[in-house]
């Protein structure tokens, strides 16, 4: 791996094998400084106790929180985010207060705010209409800390509306028009966006400076760098020649254990 980028484990993907909890600190024995989490909670507003036990896990491991999901429903059931559902919006603005104040209590910097499906109940419009009111709420809130709203193209979810970085840039650009909040940037993933099918390379080359996290997996399959055919190390150093310079978010199955799974990157890279 040639770029200068640091890497950071997405334990809600990485060391399942272990209860959540435990999974800093085994990201730190890995020899990581850095994790990242979908929403880890049950419920959107989960109990102080819950909340207390997962900042003491990631501050205990000695590790940066450098992501965190606000809640998106229940993922391994198909759903992918509250953002743009009617229905489960105010669990969202619930939500939000509850994010960020984790986020501050660990100096994590970035929210990943997944959009939502399509829902039959509501027409695009109304859902959109809404994720621009949700999105500005989000960023305001995340800016008392100083902190940045992500917005992410995803694949796999058929009903899911954002899947090239510039269906999540057009987004940001409404959210902007409509608010004054400047804090949010493109989270991508170049799994993603190379599955539904962008030209990686020009998103990279045309929009650098909107990309506020990355994250990477390789295709096909979502396993770990080297297992598919997608030019990680390439992509990865011309996003820190365009000036690049935050994290970049291991979000991969891995093929074997998680441990082994890293063999592709050498301990002093981590």
């Amino acid at each position: 791996m040639s770029h200068p980028l640091r890497h950071t484990v997405n334990c809600s993907l990485l060391f399942t094998e272990l209860p959540l909890l435990e999974r800093p600190e085994a990201a730190r024995r890995a020899g990581f400084s850095a994790v990242e989490f979908w929403w880890p909670f049950v419920e959107a507003v989960p109990p102080d106790r819950q909340v207390d036990a997962f900042v003491t896990a990631i501050a205990d491991a000695g590790v940066q929180l450098t992501g965190l999901n606000f809640v998106a429903g229940d993922m391994p059931g198909g759903d992918r985010g509250l953002v743009s559902w009617p229905k489960r919006s105010s669990e969202f603005r619930d939500n939000v207060d509850v994010t960020v104040g984790i986020g501050e209590r660990l100096g994590c910097q970035g929210f990943n705010a997944l959009y939502g499906n399509r829902d039959d109940a509501s027409s695009e419009r109304e859902q959109d209409d809404l994720a621009v009111e949700n999105l500005a709420l989000a960023a305001g809130v995340a800016g008392r800390i100083g902190a940045t709203v992500l917005v992410e193209p995803v694949s796999g979810a058929d009903r899911y509306p954002l899947r090239t970085a510039a269906d999540a840039l057009g987004v940001i650009d409404r959210v902007q028009a409509a608010y004054d909040v400047p804090n949010l940037g493109l989270l991508a993933d170049l799994y993603h966006l190379a599955v539904n099918g962008d030209d990686v390379d020009q998103v990279i080359a045309d929009h650098t400076d909107r990309v506020a996290h990355v994250q990477i997996a390789d295709a096909p399959g979502r396993n770990e760098p080297g297992t598919g055919t997608l030019p990680l190390d390439r992509q990865l150093s011309a996003l820190a020649a365009n000036g690049y310079t935050g994290w970049v978010g291991l979000e991969y199955k891995p093929s074997t254990s998680t441990d082994e799974s890293f063999g592709w990157l050498p301990f002093d890279r981590r």
